[in-house]
């Protein structure tokens, strides 16, 4: 038992100290002022959307609303949607916006990429091509500090995770941790740093330079990829600098509701992420119940010097989830309970791994795949 608790103390002093200042409450990208600059680049918005009938409308309307000076254009693409999605889209009647009939799907793409792409060939030769989830919400000003971030920098690609819907209970309890948990796999300070190899972005809004993009061969070269925000990132990273923040312009209104859809939610790709190896997938879980399990356990449970460390591991923890909880108004109370929702993204990564084996592959919005890559 002491070796457990010398071993979990250890790993929390490296997360702490040397894993990327993962836990920090930044970066945040901030409104920048229009009219600073001389010129404004064109700007191309591509929206893939299936089966988004409740919030198309909010979101077109918010990314025409953009107080942006420079040329602007929307460009939907219906991936065969059996809501009405494009019909409602249409009904905006905006001559910036372009409604698109996704055509079939090619052999080895992923649905939203083939979209993207699709979306991608009627952008002409807008300087700036910026990808966005059908169920976000745009600040009038979000595009201009895009744009801000992406030349005061060089930066190739901006990317950002979305303010997430927290309303509902189990939104309260797990949703927070998703985006703590995502900051623990790809530190931030390490994707922003140059000379890292760590990439990452988030898929619900992303900021491309189109040079960037012809670079790497366009969105063929990742078209496989079921984590395609982080496969673009990578791809764009290899000769490029890229940023990822925080938002506080945009949010997704997207609700989970319940536990079974967060469930759905994170098991859809969490065994994509380990590769579909058994082994990743082995050493994922004792990782996981070391760092978030065995502090508890040593702390309740333990004696003498192992019960120390695994109350200062556990402290530790808890101290590392606060900054994630002021982002989203939660209590701190919430990062007692860290341990129980590490438990069920645990699980949820297991039930990732038996949907696989079991032939279910990954299934998002009546598409199923089998065996893609990330």
């Amino acid at each position: 038992m002491t070796a457990l608790a010398l071993l979990s103390a250890a790993v929390w002093v490296y997360l702490l100290g040397f894993h990327g200042r993962f836990w920090q409450g930044g970066p945040v990208l901030v409104p920048s002022p229009v009219g600073q600059r001389a010129a404004f680049p064109d700007v191309a918005m591509v929206v893939p959307a299936r089966d988004e009938a409740e919030a198309i409308a909010g979101s077109l309307t918010s990314l025409l609303a953009q107080d942006y000076p420079g040329n602007v254009r929307v460009i939907l693409v219906d991936d065969a949607s059996a809501d009405g999605t494009g019909d409602i889209a249409r009904r905006l009647a905006d001559p910036r916006l372009t409604v698109l009939t996704g055509q079939p799907r090619p052999a080895g793409w992923s649905g939203k990429l083939w979209a993207v792409a699709q979306g991608i060939a009627e952008t002409g030769r807008a300087e700036f091509v910026l990808l966005s989830d059908a169920d976000i919400v745009h600040d009038p000003r979000h595009l201009a500090a895009l744009v801000a971030q992406a030349e005061r920098h060089g930066l190739d690609m901006v990317s950002e995770m979305v303010e997430l819907a927290c309303d509902s209970l189990a939104e309260r309890a797990l949703v927070p941790a998703f985006v703590f948990f995502f900051q623990l796999l790809y530190p931030f300070a390490r994707v922003n740093d140059p000379l890292s190899a760590t990439a990452a972005a988030a898929g619900g809004t992303i900021l491309i330079r189109r040079r960037a993009l012809e670079r790497i061969g366009g969105i063929a070269a990742v078209r496989g990829a079921l984590i395609d925000d982080v496969a673009l990132a990578a791809a764009v990273k290899q000769g490029g600098r890229i940023w990822l923040g925080h938002s506080a312009l945009a949010r997704s209104v997207r609700p989970y509701p319940g536990v079974a859809d967060i469930w759905r939610m994170v098991a859809r790709t969490a065994y994509v992420q380990l590769r579909f190896s058994p082994v990743l997938l082995v050493g994922a879980t004792l990782g996981m119940a070391l760092v978030w399990l065995a502090p508890a356990a040593l702390a309740l449970f333990g004696a003498g010097g192992a019960r120390l460390l695994g109350l200062l591991a556990w402290a530790g923890s808890a101290a590392s989830y606060l900054p994630t909880l002021r982002r989203f108004r939660r209590s701190p109370f919430w990062a007692l309970a860290l341990p129980a929702v590490a438990c069920f993204y645990m699980a949820a990564t297991i039930g990732s791994a038996v949907n696989h084996y079991r032939g279910r592959g990954v299934v998002w919005k009546r598409r199923a795949y089998q065996g893609a890559g990330v």
